[in-house]
């Protein structure tokens, strides 16, 4: 069921980054982002003290959804694209 879950925040997590960041993804590359994002976003909270990915939840959602733009911006810095 945890796979699920991750599969399911993870792909609206990263469509909805990939909406504020302003790029364009197929539904794989948005789980991807999503999934990778939840990872980064649950380092970041930790660091700051607070609760990571924690189950079917809107918390896990707002952690993914962090880390999914972290993710996107940093893709991005890296290769030199814009919004």
């Amino acid at each position: 069921m945890s796979i699920i879950v991750w599969i399911v925040i993870g792909g609206l997590a990263g469509w909805v980054a990939n909406m504020i960041m302003k790029t364009d993804g197929s539904l794989l590359k948005n789980i991807v982002t999503g999934v990778v994002g939840a990872l980064l976003g649950g380092f970041v909270m930790s660091f700051f003290g607070a609760d990571g990915f924690t189950g079917f939840n809107v918390w896990s959602f707002v952690v993914a959804l962090v880390g999914s733009v972290i993710l996107i911006g940093a893709i991005n810095l890296l290769t030199g694209k814009r919004a």
